[in-house]
């Protein structure tokens, strides 16, 4: 049955409404080739002109679930984030959640990094990335330019995450989250250490220094 006639006023409902119902379907179907505006309409209990309203095609309709999506994504960083003074260990903190967000929302995060077009929802959550990152620069964590730093840290966690979402069943740990944990980790501080090593290979001078520097550490 049609829904009756929105109230002048009750576009912003409508538009969350047939995000809702977008995001529904690709969740249900596992592919984006189940928001065709027609569906979402039917879902969301709407004419398809009235979709069309707020969205002009479905391209528009996908970018505008990736961007919802992201949004979460960001909310949920930004709150692992609060509270903890060190730059370094909150950009830990982000990365962890990061890939636990990609593995509980398989479907749209191969939509949103595994398919072409959906740059402008990629940007919305790289910027935040960067911003964590250059707390670190700021710190002395790190040393670089934050922005290829950060794409560094960036492909470490979606490659994890796009490897586990899509090869769901390789032999990986028991424990996912130690596994998760042990990823962000190793790009972290082989970041923090790479950005301060010469670019002509390790030598055993380097080699001994690092087993020096990580006895000390844990002693």
């Amino acid at each position: 049955m049609k829904r009756v006639r929105a109230n002048r006023g009750q576009g912003v409902r409508l538009r969350e409404e047939i995000l809702a119902a977008a995001e529904a379907l690709l969740v249900e179907v596992g592919s984006e080739e189940a928001l065709t505006l027609r569906a979402v309409a039917g879902r969301t209990g709407v004419s398809t002109p009235s979709v069309y309203l707020h969205f002009a095609d479905k391209d528009q309709l996908i970018e505008a679930v990736c961007l919802r999506a992201w949004d979460e994504l960001e909310r949920r960083m930004r709150e692992a984030a609060r509270g903890i003074e060190d730059p370094f260990w909150a950009l830990g903190q982000c990365g962890r959640v990061y890939v636990r967000f990609a593995l509980d929302h398989p479907v749209q995060y191969r939509v949103l990094m595994m398919r072409q077009g959906s740059g402008s929802a990629a940007a919305a959550c790289f910027g935040y990335i960067v911003e964590a990152v250059s707390a670190c620069v700021a710190s002395g964590a790190l040393r670089g330019d934050p922005q290829t730093l950060a794409l560094g840290l960036w492909s470490a966690a979606h490659g994890c995450a796009s490897l586990v979402i899509s090869q769901p069943s390789f032999p990986w740990p028991e424990d996912l989250d130690s596994f998760i944990d042990d990823t962000v980790w190793m790009a972290g501080f082989g970041t923090a250490i790479a950005s301060r090593l010469p670019r002509h290979g390790v030598s055993t001078e380097v080699v001994a220094a690092l087993d020096d520097f990580a006895e000390r550490l844990t002693g």
